[in-house]
């Protein structure tokens, strides 16, 4: 704990350094006005003298340092331990947008995920060893036809509704509000993961191939779309549960919708923010959808093999209250969303985020049904309850805000004997609006044993999060 805090301080010493360098090398007039050094403007490049073609580039990073307990029986590196000090890269982003014409426009974002000092790159010792060399691919690439505009070509006057319709590989999810989560505007230190109902199995990195429109009716807000999931093939054990095996070759479709009570959100991109500092007064009640048939499988007896549908449903409310004076910038958070899921017979995931662990073949104690590391039970058929709730502190700097916040996730899955309860509790600290931001926070998980099914014990993670965005 003591290293980490020195770290948070080491951390906030570097930016702070870094915006005062910044700021020196603007003009004495900008300075004296107290912008952001950090907004830069949009890195936008015009293609015509109108500004209705052009090209925009974003760039952002998140760094994670952290103290895992880990699961009884983990290696690291080959050597039993029963904590870790990590560091690593969560994500690290570079997103360009095109408007070649003002009807037509192009989206691409492409990084690197989840490399730390053992995983997310290669294996063994070497020039392209362990964790070493994380592969860097495009995450979106899809076209978009504008056929209702936001604003009307011709008179620049919005237009009480739009619609847009695109296709390639895309982020426009459906189920919930989570499931079309920004990662440079969370709440907390990150998103739970299970938002994502086929993360990293029937999709890359949450997103699918395939064709969808996106728009808004009046107040409601919607996405449809309909896909090709990635290709699945586990052979189900005799007398299992159910796995991912999608051989049949369905097409998946998506949906997600809300109602906006109060301001309005621009959904340019799929992204939607889960913090925004409550600066406006927003009130939102959303439901979507996810279903695939024939998605999984199971055998229930040697040789009879049983097709099984995913169906997910999620139901949400997203609120975000200024209160008190104006002044004092302070503001309310909320979001609170319900999944069920239905995946087969007692399908369950597990999973850790850059898990530095593998299996101790040593261990001879109680092991976790999660397996080695930080790993916990992701989602599974069942239901999942989760909310969060963030307050920013009363204003007391120009530069710094302050915003504590707080998660928890009931999880009820079926393959289980018990539900579990999943918190994290932290606080994010700002330095000029949104552009840089710190993040201390705690995390604390159930561990399931692997005959009874039900908890046993617990294991937290310290983590200390440093995000920039441009």
């Amino acid at each position: 704990m003591k290293k980490l805090l020195l770290l948070f301080g080491l951390a906030a010493f570097q930016l702070a350094y870094s915006q005062d360098s910044i700021k020196t090398e603007k003009k004495i007039e900008e300075a004296t006005a107290e912008k952001n050094p950090l907004d830069i403007g949009e890195l936008k490049i015009n293609l015509n003298q109108k500004g209705d073609k052009w090209l925009k580039f974003g760039i952002s990073s998140q760094i994670w340092l952290r103290s895992i307990d880990n699961n009884p029986g983990t290696a690291v590196n080959g050597v039993p331990q029963d904590q870790t000090y990590d560091a690593g890269i969560r994500r690290m982003r570079l997103i360009i947008q095109s408007q070649l014409t003002p009807f037509y426009s192009v989206f691409l974002q492409m990084g690197i995920n989840n490399q730390n000092f053992i995983s997310g790159g290669g294996t063994g010792t070497g020039n392209n060893g362990a964790g070493k060399k994380a592969p860097f691919f495009f995450h979106d690439a899809y076209n978009e036809l504008a056929i209702i505009p936001r604003n009307d070509f011709q008179t620049g006057k919005p237009n009480k509704n739009n619609l847009y319709l695109g296709a390639g590989l895309h982020s426009w999810n459906g189920v919930s509000r989570l499931t079309n989560a920004s990662t440079t505007k969370m709440l907390a230190g990150d998103i739970p993961v299970f938002n994502f109902p086929t993360i990293e199995i029937a999709d890359q990195f949450s997103r699918q191939f395939g064709v969808f429109v996106h728009g808004e009716f009046d107040r409601i807000n919607y996405r449809f779309s309909v896909n090709k999931p990635f290709a699945t093939n586990i052979k189900p054990a005799v007398g299992g549960v159910a796995v991912d095996n999608n051989q049949s070759g369905k097409l998946s479709y998506a949906g997600y919708a809300y109602y906006q009570f109060f301001n309005k959100e621009v959904t340019a991109t799929s992204f939607l923010a889960g913090n925004n500092l409550a600066a406006k007064k927003v009130l939102n009640l959303g439901a979507g959808f996810y279903t695939n048939k024939d998605a999984t499988q199971s055998q229930p007896t040697e040789n009879v093999i049983e097709s099984h549908d995913a169906n997910i449903f999620g139901a949400d409310v997203y609120s975000e209250l200024p209160l008190g004076d104006k002044s004092k910038e302070m503001g309310l958070t909320l979001y609170s969303v319900f999944y069920n899921y239905n995946y087969g017979p007692n399908y369950l995931r597990v999973s850790g985020i850059m898990n530095p662990g593998t299996v101790d073949a040593a261990f001879t104690g109680e092991k976790a049904l999660e397996g080695a590391g930080n790993n916990r039970v992701l989602m599974g058929t069942g239901n999942i309850w989760f909310s969060q709730v963030g307050f920013v502190l009363p204003k007391f700097s120009k530069i710094v805000k302050v915003q504590p916040f707080f998660n928890y996730a009931l999880k009820d899955m079926k393959a289980l004997n018990q539900s579990g309860s999943y918190y994290d509790i932290g606080a994010n600290l700002y330095l000029y609006g949104q552009n840089a931001r710190i993040v201390a926070q705690y995390s604390n998980r159930p561990l399931y044993d692997t005959a009874s099914k039900r908890i046993f014990d617990r294991k937290g993670e310290f983590l200390l999060s440093l995000q920039i965005v441009l």
